[in-house]
């Protein structure tokens, strides 16, 4: 891969539409694109770098992911909040096959919504 387009492909996260945050095995969010810092700016939005991320969750939210650490499944579930609907998709990145964290994609779902069942 030539350098430019290795740069370009490593930046699409940043401008992304829907919501990408990342934890690593201790919990700590090592990255937020601009949607997932817009999202959270309530609570700090991009300062959250670096932060514990089971300081601002449920007990139950954090056995979830403390479940996808250990046996590497996805959860995925969708919300609505202030009228918003969301998909939530929350899976493992791994490095080498290693499990390192968990990658979060919250996508806004508009309120009318094709769905289509093919082949």
């Amino acid at each position: 891969m030539m350098q430019k387009n290795k740069e370009q492909a490593d930046l699409w996260q940043s401008e992304f539409g829907a919501a990408i945050t990342v934890i690593d095995r201790d919990f700590t969010i090592v990255y937020m694109n601009e949607k997932s810092a817009a999202t959270n700016a309530k609570w700090g939005g991009a300062a959250l770098l670096g932060k514990d991320i089971r300081a601002c969750h449920q007990e139950r939210s954090v056995r979830i992911i403390e479940r996808i650490l250990e046996i590497g499944e996805p959860n995925t579930y969708t919300i609505e909040k202030q009228g918003v609907r969301k998909l939530i998709h929350q899976a493992p990145w791994r490095d080498h096959g290693v499990i390192m964290g968990v990658v979060e994609i919250s996508i806004e779902l508009p309120a009318q919504m094709p769905h289509y069942v093919r082949g």
